[in-house]
């Protein structure tokens, strides 16, 4: 069910940056820039707080190894790529329309990497249950435009937002189509799993039951029938007299 959230979620984040880039072009790229930006910053800012937490701490407990070396307790390097990542995110705020040009091979680099997020999880799902050839065939497409944006810019110059928009709307429909489809494979695989531990369950029940009688029967002992009268040790026969 998580699988199922999560590729719903991603699958509706693309539709939604699919149909703003159709309809939004050069706005949904300055937004999207800005977008990114903040979030850059926001990872260099927790980068830098991480590194001046750690270094407070790390006087206060020191683990030394058997030859005398620290191991634990030493102090943390300095978060170059943090500052990177504020750096480049205050430049991606304040100076989107810089960048708009990259983000197009970033949304198109996106695509390649979903396409072949969604190729692995049809090979997944393939293990275990029919996937037809239609499920195929869509990541192929998403994958063939990202390429394409990507190595020959110039087949979309005229409007690449427009494309890469529509490849990403492509993409938001066939995530959700392959994750309604992995989910119910799944679930029929583990049903039938189920199905198989139980019949072997049952069956190896059967086996003991059965190789429990024949145990008892051996066990039992049999009833005594007395024995005859004149095998008795105890028996003193007195002959009769004839009658005169």
């Amino acid at each position: 069910m998580k699988f199922l959230q999560s590729s719903v979620f991603r699958a509706l984040c693309a539709i939604i940056v699919g149909v703003l880039l159709i309809q939004y072009r050069e706005q949904t790229v300055t937004w999207l820039t800005i977008a990114i930006g903040v979030l850059f910053f926001l990872s260099g800012v927790i980068s830098l707080a991480s590194y001046y937490s750690a270094r407070k701490h790390a006087a206060e407990i020191e683990t030394y190894d058997a030859e005398g070396n620290l191991i634990a307790g030493a102090k943390p390097s300095f978060p170059l790529v943090g500052i990177g990542s504020l750096v480049l995110g205050v430049i991606f705020a304040l100076m989107p329309s810089t960048f708009v040009t990259g983000l197009v091979y970033i949304l198109a680099l996106m695509l390649i990497i979903g396409a072949v997020s969604q190729f692995i999880g049809l090979a997944s799902a393939a293990r275990i249950g029919h996937v037809g050839w239609f499920f195929w065939v869509m990541p192929s497409v998403i994958l063939l435009i990202g390429i394409v944006a990507i190595v020959y810019p110039s087949v979309i110059k005229d409007d690449p937002l427009f494309v890469i928009g529509w490849s990403m709307l492509l993409y938001g429909v066939v995530e959700c189509m392959n994750a309604v489809k992995i989910h119910n494979e799944r679930r029929k695989y583990t049903k039938a799993q189920e199905a198989v531990r139980k019949a072997a369950e049952e069956t190896e029940k059967a086996r003991g039951e059965d190789a429990a009688e024949p145990a008892g029967a051996e066990g039992a002992k049999p009833e005594s029938t007395p024995a005859p009268k004149e095998d008795n040790p105890y028996y003193t026969h007195t002959p009769t007299q004839p009658m005169e």
